[in-house]
């Protein structure tokens, strides 16, 4: 039985948590059982922002709906296998267990000869109107190993369509059908205002299911998830999973901003972790294609990395921005330029360069034969530099070369300063061994002393040092000679330009300071 203390002490919290939620005061009960009293803590109401309300979704979805399409793609050869658009077996292969269209198990999982696509070589995907003449935008791994291709229309029409053009470094294709009429499509929107934080929607065919609705926000921007060197990707949190690859992510105004493309997923489904191509790529890319039936990009010829702070440090640059610049090909636009390793790439034009995908984007949107302004730090100085561009080549770079080193048993070694690393001279084992061409000139890495600083730096037993800082080092006695001159000055860092299993690179190794 309900007693009248009790009546009043549940009116009293109800009074607390309307005045609390009116008010935004703070309350606490105070009094003994029979005498309750709400005494504020502070009288003075708090100011609060006004209410917001949430979004409604449907009107939007009745006007971009019937310009999203389902793809089925269906493979040249019966029994193909379904493959990720990472390479076999790297890390992002392994970590992205699914990607949209592929519809098979995970990898491990499939039948003898790996995932088997469902259907029997049948891919679904999801793609959008972009002209009213039938020019359709899906993803390149959706349609990548179709022998036909039908797009099925938000009324349930089935049209056949002709690929012309796909780009494998991007993800896009870009697909024509004839409907016999115009048909309704979307605008590509403005990426670059796009914020975190803001509403999106995906509209996609998820599973085959069909047309299918998701909301979330933008998670983050410009996020590199190891696809390649453009990688630019609007993070969303929207549900996007398998058969939503190439489907169109809005913004609140109805314009495209992104095209899905990836998710992030331990378990092959949606875990709120998605991954969507900037809409301002999308257009050149769609641009292109159009036009040429591909897409040409310029090809400038130099391997760059992160620098890091200890790399700054080292090259005695103000901050850790830019592209540093670790070999170049020969007879590349970089070498006719006057690129070197060592430099440090800083801008492309008036375009500031943070680091080695601003570079490699600003001169992959830059037609080939066009000639680009570089700016670069050289020796702690600002130096600009003119490059003609030619296109890039399928296929182009320095490929890795699997190498070990071999047993140098009684030969000289000689300490390099107090860095902790043996060093041997380059003779013809040594060349042999590590795959090293006949005029390569340095030393090789024969022994690192554990927790040293070279150990730190991540220098390893076979790695061959070719430069320090911005110089070419010939011999063991050059290498030593310019590590002890660096280690005069304890506490600073010295760069140590290495080439490991067929790739060059710097590292940064910690001088140390003396007790």
């Amino acid at each position: 039985m309900t007693t009248t203390t009790s009546r009043r002490r549940r009116a009293g919290f109800a009074a607390i948590l309307m005045a609390g939620t009116a008010l935004g005061s703070l309350a606490f009960w105070e009094g003994s059982a029979g005498a309750q009293s709400v005494q504020p803590i502070n009288p003075a109401p708090i100011t609060r922002a006004p209410a917001v309300a949430l979004p409604g979704f449907a009107d939007l979805v009745d006007r971009v709906r019937p310009a999203v399409v389902t793809i089925t793609a269906t493979e040249r050869v019966a029994n193909a296998s379904a493959r990720s658009p990472f390479p076999e077996g790297s890390e992002q292969d392994q970590m992205f267990r699914r990607f949209f269209g592929d519809q098979a198990p995970q990898r491990g999982q499939g039948g003898p000869g790996g995932e088997q696509r469902q259907r029997g070589g049948r891919a679904l995907g999801s793609g959008f109107v972009v002209k009213a003449d039938g020019i359709i935008v899906t993803n390149n791994h959706v349609v990548r190993d179709a022998g036909t291709v039908t797009v099925t229309l938000e009324d349930g029409r089935e049209l056949p369509a002709r690929i012309i053009g796909r780009d494998a470094r991007t993800d896009i294709a870009v697909l024509k059908v004839d409907a016999g009429a115009p048909l309704p499509f979307l605008e590509l929107g403005d990426s670059a205002r796009a914020r975190v934080g803001d509403w999106v929607v995906a509209v996609g065919n998820p599973f085959g299911l069909g047309g299918t609705v998701t909301t979330g926000v933008v998670s983050a921007r410009g996020r590199n998830i190891g696809q390649g060197p453009y990688d630019d990707f609007l993070q969303i949190d929207a549900s996007i999973n398998s058969g939503n690859s190439g489907g169109p992510l809005f913004a609140l105004d109805g314009s495209v901003i992104g095209v899905n493309t990836a998710i992030f997923s331990p378990t092959g489904g949606s875990v709120g972790i998605g991954f969507a191509i900037p809409s301002n790529m999308v257009r050149q890319v769609v641009e292109q294609i159009e036009t040429n039936g591909h897409v040409e990009r310029g090809f400038l010829g130099a391997t760059t990395q992160t620098l890091t702070p200890a790399l700054a440090t080292a090259m005695r640059l103000p901050r850790p921005e830019g592209a540093l610049v670790g070999d170049i090909q020969a007879e590349s636009p970089a070498a006719r330029g006057g690129l070197r390793p060592g430099d440090v790439v800083t801008k492309v034009g008036d375009t500031a360069v943070t680091n080695p995908r601003d570079l490699a984007r600003l001169i992959g949107d830059s037609r080939p034969g066009s000639t680009v302004q570089l700016t670069v730090q050289r020796d702690g100085q600002s130096r600009d530099l003119s490059v003609t561009l030619v296109a890039l080549q399928d296929g182009e770079g320095s490929p890795a070369r699997d190498g070990k080193p071999g047993q140098r048993g009684e030969r000289e070694q000689q300490r390099g300063g107090p860095v902790g690393v043996a060093l041997a001279p380059i003779d013809a084992q040594a060349r042999q061994a590590l795959n090293l061409p006949d005029g390569a000139r340095g030393a090789v890495v024969a022994s690192v002393r554990p927790e040293s600083p070279a150990a730190e730096a991540g220098l390893r037993e076979g790695d061959v040092i070719v430069g320090v800082g911005s110089r070419d080092v010939a011999d063991v006695n050059a290498v030593a000679t310019a590590i002890r001159e660096a280690g005069r000055t304890p506490g600073a860092a010295v760069a140590l330009r290495i080439i490991r299993e067929g790739q060059s690179a710097f590292v940064a190794v910690q001088i140390p300071a003396r007790g």
